[in-house]
Order: C-alpha cells, then sequence, then structure tokens
C-alpha cells in the first residue's frame, strides 16, 4: 500500500533537514576557500564572498573594509604621513594634531573632514609583500560598491603555496621569502603522490593479506583456530596509544623513520576488523562450491584465487574503501614516522601549512582542504552501491 502524500511529505522534509545539517560543515567549507582572507575570519560572519571596489588616488581598485568610523574626525598630514585622528586630538588653529590622545602634538595639515559612518578602506593585494605601500582612504558607504565575486584562484595559490612557497613568489612580487632548505622544491603534487602510493600500496595489502587469513579461519579446519581467532578479535580492544612508542622502537631499528614504510608496510600483515568482516562473508559462500572445486583436483590455493575470491567482491571492495580512506585521512601515522617535508603526505602537509609562512591562510587552507576532501567524497558516492551491498550482506546465510 502507497503512504499517503503528507506521510511521505514529512518523511523527505525530514531527510532534507538532516542532510542539510550534515552537509552544513562542507558547505562553509567551500564557502570559505572562495573567500579573501579578511573575509574568513569577520565578525559578523560574511557568509557570501564578496568583492568591494572604491576610488583611490584616481583609481577605481578593490579594497579591503577596514573599519567604520564611530565619530567625526580629520585627516591630516603629519611627520611626512597621512593620519586619521578624532575632532578633539586636532587644534585646527594651532595646526597641530595628536596621534594618539596621551602623544605630544605634532604639526599637522589638515586635508580634508570625514563624518561618522564613513569606513577606512585599504587598496587589496594578497600576502603582505606590499603591504607598506597600499594606497588608503576614508569614504562613504555610498562609494563602496559591493560585488559577489568568489575566488577560484584560491584554489590554485593554494596548490602553488602549501610546498612552502608564499604569495608573493608565487606571483612574481618578490624572488624569496620563505624557505625550507633543501625541502624548499616540495610541491602539492609530491604530497598527492606520496599518499597516493601509500593509500595504494596499503590497500592491496590490505585486501590479499585479509583475505587469505580470513580463509584461513573461514574455511580451513586446524587446532586452535577459534582460540586465535578470539585472540585476534581481542586485539581491537588495544588502543593504538598503548602501542605507539613499541612500534616506533622497532621501525627506528628497522631504519623505517623519515619513511613511508611504516605506513603501508603493516597493512600486509592483517587487522582485526577487515579478518573479521572478510571471515563473515566467506562463511556464508556455500560449502558445496569448495567441495565440488576439490573433486575437480583444486588445490586449497586454487579454490581461494578461483573460487572464494570472484564470489567475494562486495566485502573486498569495502575493504579496500574502509582501508583507502582510513590512509588517506591518516594523521597520527604519517606525524609520527615522517620528518622530511619531501616524505609528508597531504594530512600532515594541510597541518604544517598552517604556520609556513608565520600565519594561517585560511582561505588557501580551506581551499586545499576542500581538494583533499572532493576525492574520497566522490570514491564513496562512486562505490556507494557496492559498500551497501558488501555491508549488508556480511554475516548472512547463503
Amino acid at each position: 500500500m502507497p503512504r499517503p502524500a503528507s506521510t511521505r511529505f514529512v518523511v523527505y522534509g525530514l531527510l532534507f533537514t538532516l542532510g542539510s545539517l550534515f552537509a552544513t560543515p562542507f558547505v562553509w567549507l567551500v564557502l570559505t576557500a572562495l573567500k579573501p582572507v579578511e573575509q574568513t575570519t569577520k565578525f559578523p560572519p560574511v557568509f557570501i564572498p564578496r568583492a568591494y571596489h572604491a576610488e583611490l588616488d584616481g583609481r577605481s581598485v578593490e579594497v579591503t573594509k577596514d573599519y567604520v568610523l564611530t565619530q567625526d574626525a580629520v585627516i591630516v598630514e603629519a611627520a611626512g604621513l597621512r593620519h586619521v585622528v578624532s575632532l578633539a586630538q586636532f587644534d585646527e588653529a594651532a595646526g597641530t594634531a595628536r596621534l594618539a590622545p596621551d602623544a605630544p602634538p605634532l604639526p599637522a595639515r589638515l586635508l580634508r573632514r570625514v563624518q561618522a559612518g564613513d569606513w577606512r578602506v585599504t587598496e587589496r593585494a594578497e600576502g603582505f609583500g606590499r603591504a607598506g605601500s597600499l594606497a588608503w582612504d576614508i569614504v562613504p558607504e555610498s562609494a563602496i560598491d559591493a560585488r559577489v565575486k568568489p575566488r577560484w584562484e584560491n584554489f590554485s595559490l593554494a596548490i602553488a603555496t602549501i610546498g612552502g612557497r608564499s604569495v608573493e613568489e608565487v606571483q612574481g612580487t618578490v624572488s624569496t621569502v620563505h624557505s625550507h632548505g633543501a625541502d624548499s622544491e616540495v610541491t602539492f603534487w609530491d604530497f598527492l603522490t606520496n599518499t597516493l602510493l601509500v593509500c595504494v600500496l596499503g590497500t592491496i595489502g590490505a585486501v590479499l593479506s585479509n583475505a587469505l587469513i580470513a580463509y584461513g579461519f573461514a574455511r580451513l579446519q586446524w587446532p586452535g583456530r577459534d582460540l586465535l581467532f578470539a585472540i585476534t578479535l581481542g586485539t581491537m580492544m588495544v588502543p593504538f596509544p598503548v602501542l605507539m612508542v613499541p612500534l616506533y622502537g622497532v621501525f627506528k631499528e628497522l631504519g623505517w623513520i623519515g619513511t613511508l614504510l611504516p605506513l603501508w608496510v603493516p597493512a600486509w600483515f592483517g587487522s582485526a576488523f577487515n579478518i573479521f568482516l572478510m571471515r563473515q562473508f566467506f562463511r556464508t559462500i556455500p560449502e558445496d562450491l569448495s567441495e565440488a572445486a576439490r573433486i575437480d583436483g583444486c588445490s586449497e590455493w586454487q579454490i581461494f584465487w578461483k573460487v572464494i575470491l570472484p564470489l567475494s567482491k562486495p566485502v573486498l571492495a569495502v575493504v579496500a574503501l574502509f582501508h583507502f580512506l582510513h590512509t588517506w585521512n591518516d594523521f597520527m601515522g604519517p606525524l609520527l614516522y615522517l620528518t622530511k617535508r619531501s616524505t609528508f603526505t597531504l594530512a600532515v602537509a594541510l597541518q604544517n601549512y598552517q604556520t609556513q609562512n608565520g600565519g594561517t591562510p585560511w582561505h588557501f587552507l580551506m581551499a586545499a582542504s576542500t581538494i583533499v576532501i572532493v576525492p574520497v567524497i566522490l570514491l564513496f558516492f562512486f562505490t556507494q552501491k557496492t559498500f551497501i551491498r558488501g555491508i549488508a550482506t556480511t554475516g548472512m546465510k547463503g
């Protein structure tokens, strides 16, 4: 019997509301990636990326809105520079102005008067290389032209600067601003290559090793099998922090610290959860298929490779997807074992990006984070059907 229209409306409305709540952080991430840096931390928040234009020195330029005047003031020239001072700090008759309430008066020349509600605006430039040479002025709100402007160039600049270069170097305004020595030539593509290398090698190892071990637990009879399987499951209760120091010591003795080996070689030795998942799936495959293969003269390896694995594609896909996503997002492992920037994965590179040039470029950081997140989201959506089928059929009788 079909559901009433009102029931469907409520269900779809609830799903849409919950979906919107879950999608909000990702939407915020993308919108922040499209903003200029000064709008990423502005209060009240600016949700839609905007660009402001005003006329400075006879030129129409893009500007940043610094602050709004809360009282009438004057622009004066003192000590060879322009300053904005309140009326109380300016003595027009004496031709002096105090640049701060408790500062001594200085000779000053009145340039013009400005009103409360006017904005101080500064010519906008990415980075800090031209900070001292940027034009500024006090203009009324009506003289500022606001436009919606997503900054797609943030993505290319994030890719170009995540390796250690500054925006000024990328744009060619300076020759060298920041250097990391021998690692200064590391690029986003190096981080991506390291990440893919660890993910692909680890995923291949996880699928093959866990399938072999799970086959032994599910299809073969041998003394102590069930006890060893229980011990294997028990290892899932051991938290990783307990193992960090011993594992680090082992990898140090092997000479693997500073290389990618500790991040993918252990995957070739199986993991308790994946073994359990595959074992449960293998047990759903009828034993008659294995017996028929044995009658035909197949060895256990041939049964495993030609009978069991082809029937286990859903669970193999689940294990591969789980491991790939875990490795792609893994931060603790690379942070512990990688000591050179040339071996960093994307997760560690993003963390290092926050402070590599003396501050956090939030717009570039969010752009780089979006670039890192989008591939795994697409991977999940494209494999969603296989993923759900593999989870749903694990543990069911065939």
